[in-house]
């Protein structure tokens, strides 16, 4: 690990600190190759069950995708090719629609119902959020896990999941935004674009994050 500030034993007061699963579905991971098989992506579990015991609160999104969805790739339309949308920005292979094995969690994490807040985004067909924070591209459509967070006045939220490049890079920038002391724990984060994931590491660290390499460099808190 770089050396780094962590935040200090006060801040992260187990009462204050919530760890949040970002889209840790089967459809980002090899488990389901057709959709955005990202690589590493069913090997995060242990980690984010280790971070989670570090925190008070556990929270978690899921892409939740009809399959009406206007952005979806066509042999026309590849993946990556440009869209015209308000909350639409390019086309995506077809996932994590409501009801496949996609759309399922990753096997061993708790049930959606035995998080403290958890957020399903992207079931409008036209509208393909990255962020868990808002519904929508422009930021004015929350899903209220913020203000969950903050009702629960949490300060410091330990943040990994699928994708590093997409998801997780939004989700990270807008708990930033929203005043949050935001730790990414490398150790449960893959990249749909490998190459770039160094890149998407320092914006972030850029932007306020903190980099840690795995939920062990949190035991100093214990």
């Amino acid at each position: 690990m770089d050396l780094i500030m962590l935040p200090n034993k006060s801040d992260f007061s187990k009462s204050s600190v919530a760890s949040f699963d970002v889209d840790a579905q089967k459809g980002f991971t090899p488990l389901c190759p057709d959709e955005l098989p990202v690589p590493g992506g069913d090997d995060i579990v242990p980690e984010l069950n280790m971070q989670a015991r570090f925190a008070r609160f556990r929270v978690g999104s899921k892409d939740a995708h009809s399959r009406n969805a206007l952005w979806a790739a066509t042999k026309e339309n590849p993946q990556f090719s440009k869209i015209i949308g308000d909350d639409m920005d390019v086309r995506w292979n077809m996932h994590c629609e409501i009801g496949t094995k996609g759309f399922e969690l990753l096997d061993g994490l708790p049930d959606e119902k035995d998080y403290d807040y958890f957020v399903w985004k992207g079931i409008e067909p036209d509208m393909h959020p990255y962020g868990a924070c808002y519904h929508d591209i422009a930021r004015t459509l929350s899903t209220g896990v913020i203000e969950f967070l903050w009702q629960k006045r949490v300060r410091v939220v330990i943040v990994e999941g699928l994708a590093t490049d997409y998801c997780v890079k939004h989700t990270v920038n807008q708990l930033l935004a929203a005043g949050f002391t935001v730790v990414v724990n490398l150790g449960a984060c893959r990249a749909v674009h490998s190459d770039d994931f160094i890149y998407v590491v320092k914006g972030l660290r850029a932007a306020g994050a903190i980099m840690i390499d795995s939920a062990r460099d949190l035991e100093i808190y214990q």
